[in-house]
């Protein structure tokens, strides 16, 4: 059985796709069937890869680190638009850093700061960052992570936090369930445990008129935006069909 027919019978969608990228990564035949009899087994492709494509970008992904989604673009988006000139955004449960990575090459004149609570997706988003000023790439949990100087300055929170309801996470990919960390992903009873901790904070941290960005599914659409309103934050929605994407945005009261 050739490469694309085993690729193929092993679930992978774009098997002729996946091929290419596995020739062109391997250093000989025994590293291309050790990455190939990983694939097949179920290891996400951008693990064996070390990177993953997004918004042109080849960003660095570590085992265990998760993979940024194509439909997070509309976080991305949003803050291109509603940043102004020479503001600030913090991308906030960072993990790779893909979302700020991808602003900073639309928007050169942002301050941009990333933080994460897991070390091994700290530790690619300093290499997804590396263009960065030194210093603006946080280790720690939610707004403990930030520099305190950032308090009331920032001008657009990016939050792609996990949300996926802890039962429902054995529905989940088993790309994502098994080989993705798990504080990445359980986001809880109803999925939004963590957006109610960086929601209750945002006034904080955000500037007058600051904006606050999460992504969720549809169905968590009313608890987000009541969620917003209960910490203060003046809450829309904002979707992109094309991406299947779906944000609730809280703006601070200016």
């Amino acid at each position: 059985m050739d490469l694309v027919e085993r690729l193929r019978a092993a679930g992978c969608v774009y098997a002729e796709d996946e091929a290419a990228l596995l020739l062109e990564t391997a250093t000989d035949e025994a590293d291309l069937e050790r990455l190939v009899a990983a694939r097949v087994a179920g290891r996400p492709l951008e693990h064996l890869l070390g990177w993953a494509g997004f918004d042109g970008l080849r960003v660095v992904v570590a085992d265990g680190v998760f993979v940024p989604r194509q439909r997070t673009l509309l976080l991305v988006e949003l803050a291109e638009q509603l940043t102004p000139p020479d503001g600030v955004v913090v991308d906030l449960c960072c993990g790779s850093g893909a979302l700020l990575a991808a602003l900073v090459v639309r928007r050169r004149d942002v301050e941009g700061h990333a933080a994460d609570l897991d070390p091994a997706a700290v530790a690619c988003a300093r290499t997804n960052l590396a263009d960065l000023p030194p210093g603006r790439v946080h280790e720690g949990d939610l707004y403990d992570a930030l520099p305190t100087d950032l308090r009331g300055r920032i001008d657009v929170l990016m939050v792609n936090a996990p949300y996926v309801p802890s039962g429902e996470l054995d529905l989940m990919p088993r790309e994502a369930r098994d080989h993705e960390h798990r504080v990445s992903l359980d986001g809880g009873s109803d999925g939004l445990d963590l957006h109610r901790l960086v929601a209750a904070g945002a006034t904080t941290w955000l500037a007058p008129g600051g904006l606050l960005a999460i992504e969720v599914a549809p169905m968590q659409v009313e608890a987000a935006t009541a969620m917003m309103a209960a910490a203060g934050l003046e809450p829309a929605v904002a979707e992109d069909p094309d991406l299947d994407a779906t944000s609730v945005i809280g703006r601070a009261r200016g």
